[in-house]
């Protein structure tokens, strides 16, 4: 599957859903989603966007439709792509920040219309269908990033600015993650204790540090089995990982399947396939 479009009740969405598809998941209710067993509320009209096995769980208060886009980075390639939405890294593939987006009544019901577009197209499979249906991807790929723009700023705007320990955290992680893989490295780099440290970054991110050091890990992972050619053992190695089989444990613990078979169903990017 290629793109796709289907659509459920909220009732009977499945208990965790996961695929190795790109995915936007567009619906009207309230209640509590999770993404990789980090929970979120939502309310009135939302849209969530997802990276290849990402894990989601819905808890809504009422049943409700929810309409769900598959595409493969076969299909639409984010990162080729990335100028036009600037999404990789806004929508998808940040761990910083909420994976979903509450939208206006009015964009909720121009990206369903996209989205029954989408499957007019899908159906009558013409010539000039996969034209059309990336350019209807393209749209709401950026509609969600000007949406997610806007709100951030608007974050920054009106609210305090972020607490010191964690933004610093951040910038050291981002730096780090690689060698270091240990709470405490990151604490007594900050001169704080390690309770002291989790608290700040559970407030600013709505997750521990131990959890963001194994995201980040996990999605740096992810990029380099998707974005380059390098082998497993490589970049078991480049991660700070000793034992190319603890890296793979290490992963499937995390994202479901081996970074083999991770490989096998995402694909490797054209963006890799440029580059040789």
């Amino acid at each position: 599957m290629e793109v796709k479009i289907h659509s459920h009740c909220t009732s009977d969405f499945p208990s965790e859903f996961t695929t190795e598809n790109y995915s936007v998941i567009l619906w009207e209710g309230t209640g509590v989603f999770s993404v990789d067993q980090i929970n979120y509320s939502y309310k009135k009209y939302n849209i969530l966007f997802l990276s290849p096995y990402q894990k989601v769980k819905l808890a809504p208060e009422s049943d409700e439709k929810i309409n769900i886009l598959f595409f493969h980075g076969d299909y639409y390639c984010i990162e080729y792509h990335k100028e036009e939405v600037a999404c990789n890294g806004l929508l998808f593939n940040n761990i910083y920040l909420n994976p979903g987006i509450e939208l206006s009544k009015e964009h909720y019901e121009y990206i369903l219309e996209l989205f029954n577009y989408i499957r007019k197209e899908e159906t009558e499979k013409h010539p000039f269908s996969e034209s059309i249906i990336k350019t209807y991807i393209q749209l709401i790929l950026a509609i969600g990033s000007k949406q997610k723009r806007s709100i951030e700023n608007s974050l920054m705007a009106n609210e305090k600015l972020p607490n010191k320990n964690a933004a610093e955290f951040q910038k050291l992680l981002e730096n780090y993650f690689k060698s270091e893989k240990e709470l405490s490295f990151y604490s007594d780099k900050l001169n704080i204790t390690n309770n002291t440290l989790g608290k700040a970054v559970k407030k600013e991110f709505a997750k521990t540090p131990t959890q963001l050091i194994n995201e980040r890990i996990i999605l740096e992972a992810k990029k380099l089995l998707h974005l380059t050619y390098r082998s497993v053992k490589e970049i078991s190695s480049e991660l700070g990982f000793s034992d190319e089989f603890y890296f793979s444990r290490y992963f499937k613990k995390s994202v479901g399947c081996s970074p083999k078979k991770y490989r096998e169903k995402v694909g490797i990017s054209i963006v890799a396939k440029m580059s040789m």
